[in-house]
């Protein structure tokens, strides 16, 4: 029997802890080569990652690209071929990137990093603090939106369900200035930070656009970062027009977790974390979800 779930089973069944776990295996299987993970292809208007993990389970994500409507997450057993499980929604694909995101902070942030600076208070903005929660002990978390309402709002929402100290504030700079962990998550084409406002140390995460002629951030953000790290190698080559990280020297978050590349070297080393959306990740998450 196929189970469907749409949004609000799939937050209802996730948890942060347990979905960190998750793509922190699936970081390692996709390192190690056990987790097939093409990167993404485009057909139309419509855009498909796909994945397997060779014996349990293939599927993959489908959505327009051009529109932020629903998207089908699919997971097949293998080798019998039934289909075990659609996702309906948005959430499973938001979730899977907070939680790769959650990976990132835990192996990049310094183990004492405790204050946080988000720029964007949208979907992605909040499952990054989600995934956040579990991996270190938040005191402070300053967010900044052009819009103060979704930048309060979210605050008032990591308070109540996450139990954490969120304020927001009027400018990038103050959700920026020393902070010890730094998440952009906006839709912006432009740079919305000066990577001189990062204190000497921070980890900062960027999920937004990051392709030449359209960034978040510009290039003197990586040219100041001692460590760039992507989930995804193949992905970030991939992109058209060219990702704005596609020459420089980034290395594969698998390898930095199994300590096949160092990471940060240094209280005070700034890391970057490009989030691309590692292919197979969410029929990954979809199949630990069914327990495949």
């Amino acid at each position: 029997m196929t189970i469907l779930l749409d949004d609000a089973a799939v937050a209802a069944r996730l948890q942060p802890g347990d979905a960190v776990a998750a793509m922190r295996a699936a970081l390692i299987a996709a390192h190690r080569g056990d987790l097939v993970s093409p990167p993404r292809v485009h057909a139309g208007v419509l855009t498909f990652t796909a994945g397997r993990l060779p014996g349990r389970w293939y599927g993959y994500r489908s959505y327009d690209k051009h529109l932020d409507g629903e998207q089908i997450v699919a997971v097949h057993r293998e080798p019998a071929g039934d289909l075990a499980g659609l996702a309906v929604g948005t959430a499973l694909g938001a979730y899977r990137t907070g939680a790769l995101g959650g990976v990132a902070i835990d192996v990049l942030a310094r183990p004492d990093a405790t204050t946080v600076g988000v720029i964007g208070a949208g979907r992605q903005a909040w499952t990054q603090l989600w995934a956040l929660s579990c991996v270190r002990r938040v005191s402070d978390i300053a967010i900044y939106s052009r819009n103060p309402q979704r930048a309060a709002s979210l605050a008032d929402r990591a308070l109540a369900e996450l139990r954490l100290p969120a304020r927001g504030v009027s400018t990038a700079r103050e959700a920026v200035d020393a902070r010890d962990i730094v998440v952009l998550a906006t839709s912006s084409p432009t740079p919305v930070l000066d990577p001189d406002w990062l204190a000497p140390g921070s980890a900062v995460t960027t999920v937004g656009p990051k392709q030449v002629n359209r960034a978040e951030f510009g290039p003197s953000l990586p040219a100041r970062a001692q460590l760039i790290v992507t989930d995804s190698l193949a992905q970030l080559g991939s992109y058209d027009p060219p990702a704005l990280l596609a020459n420089a020297p980034a290395i594969s978050l698998g390898a930095v977790i199994v300590n096949e590349h160092v990471g940060r070297t240094s209280d005070d080393a700034i890391t970057l974390y490009a989030s691309v959306g590692l292919a197979g990740t969410e029929p990954y998450l979809l199949a630990h979800l069914l327990a495949i």
